[in-house]
């Protein structure tokens, strides 16, 4: 009987303290209070914005954090008004905090105090200049150490500014985006599709400084796994091109960089006043055959087979250069191609900027200050490179160390020819020549088997390449996401019982596509994570046919790889440029509701 009434008083109390509640804070309407900001004072048709809200609760309550421990308690949502011309993605929550209240069994996940909200705030393309208002919603359930409100929805209203290409923005309201960890976002989602953090930048520096810019961001762009290549075709090249004259080895890098710089500012111009997928060259077949000789042209220098010389009067300007200057100045052309599909989201951000300004030659210099940024390192290893000449007692095993080089320029030329061999056979080819190119070395190749520290380098070095290619043949079990070719009849609008689709946008000829798939893609926790989701592959190899070309237009695909996370009603959540590993990747399918 006494137990009875203990909780009988027990009930009466928590109820008269919930009702007090009720009453001071209506219903729990003033326990926060939401002031919602905006990153720019002005925002682009079709680029996103940084959105913020920040939250201040009531001292001695908390609201539940966005995912709750206990099911029964209501998560808070941050949202927009669904009926604008704006959409709300890559939403950030802050750090919850767990909290044992006298109420709950287990501790509770909750925020207190002052905290802040974020996201990207899309504009839809078909916004004309103008201000339009976008109401900010706040969905939340408040409690204190005794009882719960039910759950209510407060609404902030903000002026967003939507201007044409040519207006000029800023940054504000900086002091409340410090507060946000937008870093757990790929790139692609925090500047909403890269172009408003460049096109601000760019708008609001003066000529010289947008140069500056963009020579670091083509510096950032050698961390890129695209042109990890570059690095031996740069050794192999120059390490056998010079004796050692350091004023010669400058020139010729010079004429690699200018070389680069020329292509690729060339093919970005072209790329942004077009529209077309950045490296979609890669997928002709006169342009893969053309790199392809260059390679074998190159790699015959590298076996002696010729030497480039160039005009008198030019190897008096340079310093008695002989050799070399044609060859380094059509490779970096070369490479001006092979770097291409490394776009990366700093360049889709350029590209996209580029193309609204629309003059070839602010295009051009941009690109061109950007490639001289990629190219300027290459620089520095060609003149290492070409001292390897002046190593003790060079003689016989340079000659071997060429014939090397010569081997790994070959090499790259049979990786570009890839794609127009047979599937059946394309996994076979260059297994076989590392193959093949271990037994030359070793057995035929003569050239400094005297030197005995020599002869042990090229029976490891041959070792790995077997070994390597052993690997390779071997066939792989590797577990992945379960694709499906991309096919628009098959992808329904509305997924029921899922969380919505994924479409990975590749090519064969994108190095950071086929680093996707064997790192992120074949990650366990990756894989159980796209098991709620339709998952397809979207093939842009050949981006210049009308079937890509549609593709394109439809999801507006800049670059590849380009991964789209579409929620279950069809709409786009989340948009993916370049690799991101597994981890990272996780957190993005988790996070979708």
């Amino acid at each position: 009987m006494l137990y009875k009434k203990i909780v009988l008083l027990t009930a009466i109390t928590v109820l008269l303290s919930a009702t007090a509640s009720f009453s001071q804070f209506g219903a729990g309407k003033d326990i926060v209070r939401m002031s919602s900001y905006l990153a720019l004072n002005k925002v682009y048709s079709g680029t996103g914005v940084k959105l913020a809200a920040k939250l201040s609760i009531e001292k001695g309550w908390h609201i539940n954090s966005n995912k709750p421990h206990d099911e029964t308690l209501i998560a808070t949502k941050f949202t927009i008004d669904s009926s604008s011309a704006f959409t709300l993605n890559n939403i950030v929550y802050p750090e919850p905090q767990d909290i044992k209240l006298s109420f709950s069994e287990e501790p509770l996940s909750v925020w207190e105090g002052t905290v802040y909200i974020g996201g990207i705030l899309n504009a839809s393309k078909s916004l004309k200049p103008g201000s339009y208002p976008l109401i900010v919603n706040l969905e939340y359930q408040s409690c204190n150490n005794i009882s719960c409100m039910p759950p209510i929805t407060i609404h902030d209203t903000l002026s967003v500014n939507v201007a044409d290409n040519s207006a000029a923005v800023s940054e504000i309201n900086q002091d409340i985006f410090r507060n946000i960890n937008f870093a757990s976002l790929s790139q692609s989602a925090v500047s909403g599709g890269n172009e408003n953090s460049i096109t601000s930048t760019l708008e609001h520096s003066g000529f010289i400084l947008s140069l500056l810019f963009v020579f670091i961001g083509g510096l950032a762009l050698n961390l890129t796994p695209c042109v990890y290549p570059l690095i031996p075709i740069t050794v192999g090249f120059f390490g056998g091109q010079s004796e050692g004259n350091t004023k010669k080895l400058f020139f010729m890098g010079l004429f690699f960089v200018l070389g680069m710089a020329l292509t690729y500012s060339v093919v970005g111009v072209v790329t942004a006043l077009s529209g077309a997928v950045f490296g979609s060259l890669l997928q002709n077949t006169f342009v893969i055959i053309f790199i392809s000789l260059i390679f074998v042209v190159l790699s015959l220098s590298m076996f002696g087979v010729y030497e480039i010389n160039l005009p008198s009067s030019i190897v008096t300007k340079a310093g008695g250069a002989k050799s070399g200057f044609y060859g380094a100045f059509f490779m970096g052309l070369t490479m001006g191609i092979v770097a291409a599909p490394c776009i990366g989201p700093f360049v889709l951000g350029l590209v996209t900027y580029v193309a609204a300004k629309a003059d070839p030659y602010y295009g051009f210099m941009m690109f061109f200050f950007l490639a001289l940024g990629l190219g300027f390192p290459y620089l520095l290893l060609a003149v290492f490179s070409g001292k390897i000449k002046k190593l003790p007692r060079a003689g016989e095993w340079m000659e071997a160390v060429k014939h090397i080089f010569g081997f790994i320029l070959l090499g790259m030329a049979l990786y570009f020819l890839l794609p127009l061999l047979p599937e059946s056979m394309a996994g076979y080819v260059l297994p076989i020549f590392m193959i093949i190119t271990a037994v030359y070395i070793v057995f035929i190749d003569k050239y400094a088997n005297k030197i005995k520290g020599f002869r042990i380098f090229k029976i490891a070095f041959s070792t790995v390449l077997v070994a390597v290619a052993v690997y390779v043949l071997i066939p792989s079990q590797k577990n992945s996401i379960d694709w499906k070719p991309y096919n628009q009849a098959a992808v329904p609008v509305n997924v029921q019982g899922s969380k919505g689709t994924i479409i990975d946008f590749y090519a064969d000829w994108c190095i950071p596509c086929k680093e996707l798939d064997a790192k992120t893609f074949t990650d366990p926790k990756v894989i159980t994570a796209a098991k709620d989701f339709r998952t397809y592959k979207a093939d842009m190899t050949k981006s210049l046919s009308p079937d890509v070309e549609s593709l394109r237009n439809k999801f507006d695909i800049i670059g590849v790889p380009t991964v789209l996370i579409l929620n279950s009603r069809g709409q786009e959540v989340k948009r993916i440029t370049g690799f991101v590993d597994a981890d990272q990747f996780y957190k993005l399918l988790e996070s979708i509701d």
